[in-house]
């Protein structure tokens, strides 16, 4: 037969190998950014990388590659990331021509929920969406429509913290999720989950934290998101589903705001009060429960993680807790709950941009394709229909812009009039230019307040001893969270 002919079976087997190294050849020598530092794997191949998403240490990997080969590195065979902070304002000032990468879209309608503000590319297009919220988004809006929501989903989830802490230990982190939620919840979908008042997650959460994972599996891994349609296991059906049914909770949005479109609360109604008679138009039914799912996505673990994170940094350090338990105490009930007043506290938000600085949310890849005509960055040209990519987590980790950059150092943020031009410019927890995050002023309304009534209700706050810097460790998939999933404290 021929394939037991040793020679014709030696003589396949050269051929296989002398195109496979053609190939390679072909990659190491035909690399558009063979000129870009890096290592020398990622001139032919993104599987280093991708290995690093996939463990949930990306952020980790490409500071570590920052850290040896400088501001402008190679991580793949057509990305580069940019850490020079004259790079990023670059990259993301508005009218740049840097557009968002096509991984948003496919990111998020792989999730089955549809393409929203957040992840539309075309900026013509988000535009046109932005502007229907921005008026609904902004700080005097969210105050006069929707800081009595922020103020009793507060006051609840404080109590439950501080009714568990006084017996023994709580996970912060379980009750924050909850908070931040029903918070959404409540001015998304016009109704709260009352996930507060149950104690735990319900059906609709959990699902959606599967459209998560789901979306993660099909873009990483499509041949194994593949596969797990035909495992008869509920859980892998459930997360195939989750979408659908995502999208199918999204019509209590519509519903509800048919109902109530008096209700101010609800940031579709404010929208649509506050819109003329072009942009009411785009505002359809079917729009409104892609974006009332998509903000549920971008505005419950987020706020939550960050939140979390700065209950533990606070109590890692007792004379930083003593101080501000002393600030938010001398604020009387009332202003206690007022985002206004609280917005002047000068130690309060000094902690908070801390806690964004080293362990906001979002701090991996902002991922943006280079415009045709390519561009220069860090010194090295990048040709066009590339992708360059920022993240916070090395930009806020930069000695020469911030000293001491992994201290947490709460004074750096006391004075901002003394606040450096790179120090302003590369603090981005909330991302950057036209697209920065349209939900930054309800995030630090929730973690103002949030911290503030925590700290005022439960003075004496510690650490369990459960509780230990490992299990606090930053996971990264996309939205970072800690490696222990929780965070113990106790008042006892």
């Amino acid at each position: 037969m021929l394939f037991t002919d040793p020679v014709v079976v030696f003589g396949a087997f050269l051929t296989i190998c002398v195109l496979g190294l053609l190939r390679l050849y072909s990659l190491w020598l035909g690399n558009p950014l063979k000129n870009i530092p890096g290592p020398w794997h990622t001139r032919i191949t993104h599987y280093a990388l991708k290995w690093q998403t996939m463990i949930g240490r990306r952020m980790y990997y490409v500071h570590s590659l920052h850290e040896k080969y400088g501001t402008v590195v190679r991580i793949s065979p057509y990305q580069v990331a940019i850490s020079d902070p004259d790079g990023f304002v670059a990259i993301h000032r508005i009218g740049s021509g840097f557009l968002k990468s096509p991984w948003y879209e496919e990111f998020v309608g792989d999730s089955g929920i549809g393409v929203g503000v957040f992840a539309t590319v075309d900026p013509v297009k988000h535009a046109a969406m932005r502007k229907l919220f921005s008026r609904a988004f902004s700080a005097t809006s969210l105050r006069q429509n929707c800081e009595v929501v922020v103020r009793e989903k507060v006051a609840k989830a404080v109590q439950r913290i501080k009714g568990e802490a006084l017996h023994g230990s709580v996970d912060v982190l379980h009750w924050l999720i909850l908070m931040t939620s029903d918070v959404v919840g409540q001015l998304c979908f016009g109704e709260s989950f009352e996930l507060l008042e149950s104690g735990k997650k319900n059906e609709y959460i959990e699902t959606f934290q599967m459209v998560g994972v789901g979306s993660f599996l099909k873009h990483e891994l499509p041949w194994l998101y593949s596969i797990s349609q035909y495992i008869p296991v509920k859980s892998f059906q459930r997360m195939l589903n989750a979408g659908n049914s995502i999208h199918q909770y999204g019509g209590r949005a519509v519903e509800n705001l048919k109902r109530h479109r008096d209700n101010k609360s609800n940031l579709f109604a404010t929208a649509l009060a506050e819109s003329d008679a072009g942009e009411k138009f785009q505002l359809s039914e079917k729009y409104i429960q892609i974006e009332a799912s998509n903000l549920i996505f971008a505005g419950a673990d987020t706020t939550a993680s960050t939140l979390t994170y700065l209950v533990w940094a606070v109590l890692k350090k007792p004379d930083l807790q003593a101080r501000l338990e002393a600030e938010v105490a001398a604020v009387d009930e009332i202003n206690l709950f007022n985002d206004a007043f609280l917005e002047k506290l000068p130690l309060l938000n000094a902690v908070i941009d801390e806690t964004l600085r080293l362990y906001g949310s979002i701090p991996s890849n902002l991922p943006r394709v280079v415009p045709p005509k390519g561009a220069k960055l860090g010194g090295y040209d990048i040709p066009g229909g590339l992708e360059v990519e920022t993240q916070a987590y090395t930009l806020h980790r930069d000695g020469n812009v911030f000293p001491n950059p992994l201290e947490f150092d709460e004074s750096r943020w006391i004075d901002p009039t003394v606040l450096t031009p790179y120090q302003k410019s590369s603090f981005c927890p909330f991302g950057a230019g036209a697209r920065i995050c349209i939900g930054q002023h309800l995030a630090r309304m929730e973690l103002r307040m949030g911290a503030a009534v925590l700290f005022n209700k439960c003075p004496g706050l510690k650490l369990s001893s459960s509780t230990t810097d490992a299990m606090m460790e930053m996971e990264n998939f996309f939205v970072v969270a800690p490696i222990g999933h929780r965070c113990d404290v106790t008042m006892q």
